[in-house]
């Protein structure tokens, strides 16, 4: 265990949240409530990291000592085997979670699905991205709040936007930003031929309130309108529905699922304001971060992931060239392997110059 230890530097980590606890305890600690809030969400954060590997160590240490006790053939040894299983779980899963590193991995992630040109058959395939993501979002434990969707015109999505919360959740979800490539034989089609769509996803960190964006008043422009579409009792069909524009940048955001629109345009505020962060943040990491190269053309040759159906049926990551030949379980939401297979080629010395 000294590596991996060594691989997370946990002595440091206990050195650093033994320092931040003593300085919780001085009379004085709450004097800077905007200070106070940082360190006791320093010291959650250490926390998730330290107990599971705590929680490895012990249970390794305990093996260690079962098979020093036991001779061959001994049937407690079968259970030790399972527990190494376990052990080794969670170890990769300690080790997905170094990967997530940046400032902006364990916020909540603002996910925004547009369909390409192809009409209905874009928009098809952009409520199943939709569909795939929920499910995605379900398997990790993810809090799902759909904020904006607009139907399609007979069948599937134009656009949806929703937030996914829970730990890591930009971090594990950053993964998914770019153009998706369906080949299938078109259920829309008479004649049962073969059919390409596109859709985008786009993923930004939603910031918390310690992270100070200026917006002029003076450069939105705000609009309302009567929410609706095929959201059923996620979409709150009033005039309370809210579009902001951000003229300098272009950039538009909307929210209808709120009860109000005074609550609609705080929700779309903050999707505004993660947007214009994480534009800074691509400019600040332009030379060892892709995502300018990905918000590419909803079209041919930009996309990051394919999805065949047919002639034949595999999924493909054309940017770490992982496969699975289960496309069916991949868009159930299966995509714990590309998204490791993302992490691993990002976390690459290659990939991350500056580390």
């Amino acid at each position: 265990m000294k590596t991996y230890g060594g691989f997370f530097d946990v002595a440091r980590l206990r050195d650093e949240k033994e320092s931040l606890t003593e300085r919780t305890l001085q009379q004085d600690f709450w004097n800077n409530p905007d200070e106070a809030k940082k360190t006791n969400l320093r010291i959650e954060a250490i926390n998730k990291t330290l107990d599971p590997f705590e929680k490895v160590a012990s249970s390794v240490s305990e093996m260690i000592e079962l098979v020093e006790i036991s001779e061959n053939g001994d049937p407690i040894l079968a259970d030790v085997s399972l527990q190494i299983d376990s052990s080794l779980k969670n170890l990769r899963a300690l080790e997905l979670k170094k990967m997530l590193s940046g400032e902006s991995d364990r916020l909540p992630a603002i996910i925004t699905i547009n369909s390409g040109s192809g009409g209905t058959e874009a928009q098809d395939w952009a409520q199943m991205i939709q569909r795939m993501l929920f499910r995605y979002a379900t398997r990790k434990g993810f809090g799902v709040e759909l904020v904006d969707e607009q139907a399609g015109e007979g069948a599937g999505i134009k656009s949806c936007t929703f937030i996914a919360r829970g730990d890591f959740a930009y971090g594990f979800f950053k993964s998914e930003r770019g153009v998706h490539r369906l080949v299938r034989i078109s259920p829309f089609d008479a004649n049962k031929k073969r059919h390409t769509s596109f859709s985008a996803v786009d993923v930004t960190a939603e910031i918390d309130d310690s992270i100070e964006i200026e917006i002029r008043t003076e450069d939105l422009k705000v609009d309302t309108f009567r929410a609706g579409g095929a959201g059923g009792q996620h979409v709150n069909k009033t005039d309370s529905a809210i579009r902001i524009t951000h003229v300098p940048s272009g950039i538009i955001v909307a929210c209808q699922t709120q009860r109000s629109q005074h609550q609609n345009r705080a929700t779309a505020m903050t999707m505004l304001k993660s947007r214009l962060y994480e534009i800074e943040m691509d400019k600040r990491r332009a030379k060892v971060d892709a995502h300018n190269a990905q918000k590419m053309d909803n079209s041919w040759g930009s996309q990051i992931r394919s999805y065949v159906l047919a002639p034949y049926r595999l999924v493909k990551d054309h940017r770490t060239d992982y496969e699975s030949f289960q496309p069916d379980s991949i868009l159930d939401g299966e995509l714990e392997e590309f998204v490791e297979a993302f992490l691993l080629k990002n976390s690459s010395p290659e990939n991350n110059p500056s580390s």
